[in-house]
């Protein structure tokens, strides 16, 4: 009889090389080895407590679940790591230190920065005039308010964290006051199920009126490939997809601002797996054959941006289609000509690793896009508007200006499937075609 934790390697890691041995020398027994694998998996689904996860899923896990187009597994596999984290505000429940990787990308406890805290606080208010439940309502007024009040007004000015980029390392006072049974802590998680119908049927996410095959058309006839489609969720999916963004305190990770802007990031592997996201990544997955090509769920996160400063820098993402798109209400943006997506016509050399070409903008600027000047599709913001392009082109956050207020923030939804497609050198293409507004999406200048 296998272990749980055999149980769960063999569900997460090993069913493809089976069936693939399968194939070669016992045809007629995949039916039996997935049938053996699938209740392995119910098993250890009933027995979750005796599962050793691991600390955190990888790309491949996530690909491997995304195959079949499994809610319902992947769910149950991100959702048991999550909840054994150093997320949970129940000490006893906590199995494992965070990741060394997660607290690299600036999702650590011991530090923070002041537009961070800041955002935290303002979620905090929000959820503590939203909420139904008066415990949890009573929970953030009395408890986590004060606690991100008290802890704000000590974090010193920019010029003073230039050391540390702006990073700020909690003190004694901010433990004494409780910060680390708050801060980047699974406060408020909604775990929001997949759209239904009164009746209690799956309800698609995408807008009925998207018309597939001409963005598909579109995507195959353009180079680079940028596809821009306008409404492309319908307004039930779009209202619950903001609330779930605007609730959930899964908002882990900060950034050096003296280096790298201002804006907080939420991610698929530490919080972000809702099921009503899962079904919004499977669904595209589904609807765009031409454009996926057979391309599992890579990764997924969201970023909500602090308008005193500047976004994401220049960088290519390793997928082979990011799908982004942007879910705050229009009004908040002050200027309809800016605040999306600026995408340049060139892609990282095939010698060139992630780190080089995500952590190196001098050379990235110098070696790759001075050459093509700058070209670039700049993308205005749209609200319920995706982008969906190559994720080897070079791109980073045009200038925004939103808003002040919580409700406005700018934030946006990232979906890629795949691995990255790259040529053999950086070559620039032309050309890129807008969804459904031919005026909004052109050649941009220098940046």
């Amino acid at each position: 009889q296998l272990s749980a934790f055999y149980r769960f390697f063999i569900v997460t890691h090993l069913r493809h090389v089976f069936e693939a041995i399968m194939k070669v020398f016992f045809l007629n027994s995949l039916l039996l080895v997935s049938l053996a694998l699938d209740a392995a998996k119910s098993s250890a689904e009933d027995d979750s407590s005796s599962v050793e996860f691991p600390p955190i899923l990888d790309a491949d896990d996530i690909a491997y679940f995304s195959e079949s187009h499994d809610i319902e597994g992947l769910h149950w596999a991100l959702s048991n790591v999550f909840e054994r984290s150093q997320r949970n505000i129940e000490r006893m429940n906590i199995k494992r230190e965070l990741p060394q990787s997660v607290i690299a990308r600036g999702g650590g406890s011991t530090y923070c920065t002041a537009y961070k805290l800041k955002m935290d606080l303002e979620q905090a208010e929000y959820l503590a005039t939203h909420l139904e439940d008066e415990n949890k309502v009573d929970y953030f007024r009395k408890e986590v308010i004060p606690i991100y009040k008290s802890v704000l007004s000590r974090i010193p000015g920019l010029d003073e964290l230039e050391r540390t980029a702006g990073l700020y390392a909690f003190r004694k006072e901010d433990y004494n006051e409780g910060i680390d049974k708050v801060y980047n802590k699974a406060l408020h998680v909604t775990d929001f199920d997949v759209l239904r119908d009164e009746n209690g049927n799956v309800v698609p996410l995408l807008h009925p009126s998207l018309d597939i095959a001409e963005i598909e058309k579109e995507w195959s006839e353009s180079d680079p490939q940028i596809v821009v489609v306008d409404n492309i969720l319908s307004s039930r999916a779009l209202q619950r997809i903001r609330q779930l963004l605007l609730e959930s305190t899964v908002w882990y990770q900060t950034k050096m601002p003296l280096k790298f802007g201002g804006y907080v990031g939420a991610y698929i592997d530490d919080g972000l797996y809702d099921k009503l996201l899962l079904q919004l990544a499977f669904e595209l997955n589904k609807a765009l054959p031409r454009i996926m090509k057979n391309h599992a769920l890579k990764y997924l996160w969201a970023y909500k941006y602090d308008s005193e400063y500047t976004g994401i820098n220049t960088h290519a993402d390793q997928a082979a289609v990011n799908v982004n798109l942007w879910v705050t209400p229009q009004e908040a943006n002050e200027d309809d000509s800016s605040g999306g997506l600026v995408i340049f016509t060139a892609k990282p050399p095939a010698d060139w690793d992630f780190y080089k070409f995500n952590t190196d903008t001098a050379r990235v600027k110098s070696d790759i896009l001075e050459p093509t000047h700058y070209h670039n599709v700049t993308v205005p913001y749209r609200e319920n508007r995706a982008v969906i392009f190559d994720s080897a082109l070079f791109h980073h956050t045009d200038q925004f200006h939103f808003k002040k207020g919580y409700e406005n923030r700018r934030i946006n939804l990232t979906i890629l499937y795949g691995n990255m497609q790259r040529p053999n050198d950086g070559q620039k293409a032309e050309g890129a075609t807008n969804r459904n507004d031919g005026t909004d999406a052109g050649i941009g200048a220098e940046l």
